[in-house]
């Protein structure tokens, strides 16, 4: 399918790219490997692309310099939560990802949870709060073990696994001191899976679930970024219609928020009883040698090149809906359902 989707793609109307890399966000380590990535494997197919960082570049110049269209590689803070988004739409440029709104409240952890369960998408029980007397009295609530993250964070920055009482203040000290909003949240224990959504033409599709395999069960920084103990399996060798059940929650998930472009749902899958819970969405997922969509895609018959292409494609600014650019007569087939997505 790769090939079919690099081929549909008009190349030369995609204009002049920025990819967006670096930023000044705790995540910018990993947004400089995953926009590198996404910047080669544009200029392999041809992309007019260039590398922008923003934690050093002024995104006026992106309007200066005559850029058309956005790739966003940038991860947390200013890059995922529609602060950026904001400015892009501000100076008319085209960006891939969800749009402002989408990505402002995916990036806020409690607000998701309170959508998703207006929605009937089931998440974790949760306590917001903002002092280690808090943290305590969520821990009486909810029960041991329980996780204390940031409620404005990602990629596990700040998160502690709380199994003692006495380790509640640790863990707020160690949430706050990237929020002042504290997310405190029950522990499932199980498997961990994530699902991949990707947009052309206006239609989401799920890619195959990934099931993680963390050593001693701590998918923590080290192991998602730069360690080789995690394991990862996709197919994901989970039942066919919990498979199915994932692949849909997460589409539903994406949808409640207003996702567009791509995103990636993270779900576990309680042991006691099979139940599927979402604990959040990443809506400018990694694309490092060590990310998940790009297995996930591979596995769907998308080469990592051809994925960085349809996301690209896909770009436009909120309420507007660009054609893709297809090259003259070529086949409309990129919209066919991947790996088997409703």
């Amino acid at each position: 399918m790769s090939a079919v989707i690099a081929d549909s793609i008009d190349v030369r109307s995609l204009g002049k790219v920025a990819v967006l890399l670096g930023g000044s966000s705790a995540e910018r380590a990993v947004s400089l490997m995953s926009g590198q990535g996404v910047l080669k494997a544009l200029r392999t197919q041809g992309v007019d692309a260039h590398p922008f960082d923003t934690g050093q570049q002024s995104l006026w110049q992106l309007k200066e310099q005559g850029f058309a269209r956005v790739f966003i590689a940038l991860h947390g803070r200013g890059g995922e939560d529609g602060t950026v988004q904001g400015a892009l739409e501000l100076l008319g440029i085209p960006y891939t990802g969800p749009g402002v709104a989408a990505s402002a409240m995916a990036m806020d952890k409690v607000l998701t949870k309170r959508l998703w369960r207006a929605d009937g998408l089931a998440t974790p029980d949760w306590r917001l709060v903002d002092s280690a007397e808090g943290v305590a009295q969520a821990f009486a609530a909810l029960g041991a073990p329980m996780i204390v993250k940031p409620a404005r964070e990602g990629s596990t920055i700040g998160l502690a696994k709380v199994e003692l009482a006495e380790e509640c203040a640790a863990a707020y000290a160690l949430a706050a001191g990237y929020d002042d909003e504290v997310l405190c949240e029950q522990f499932i224990e199980g498997e961990e899976t994530t699902c991949a959504i990707i947009e052309l033409d206006g239609k989401a599709e799920a890619l195959p679930v990934i099931r993680i395999v963390a050593p001693g069960g701590n998918y923590d920084y080290e192991n998602k970024y730069f360690g080789d103990a995690t394991q990862y399996f996709c197919p994901s060798g989970l039942p066919d219609a919990l498979e199915q059940q994932i692949r849909q929650m997460s589409l539903a998930a994406f949808q409640s928020l207003g996702c567009r472009g791509w995103a990636r749902a993270d779900v576990m899958i309680r042991k006691s009883d099979g139940k599927a819970f979402l604990l959040e969405i990443n809506t400018s997922p990694g694309m490092t040698s060590h990310s998940l969509v790009p297995m996930a895609a591979g596995t769907a018959g998308i080469s990592y090149e051809a994925l960085c292409l349809r996301i690209l494609a896909a770009a436009r600014l909120d309420g507007t809906l660009l054609p893709t650019p297809h090259a003259p007569g070529a086949a409309e087939s990129v919209a066919t359902p991947i790996g088997g997505a409703a």
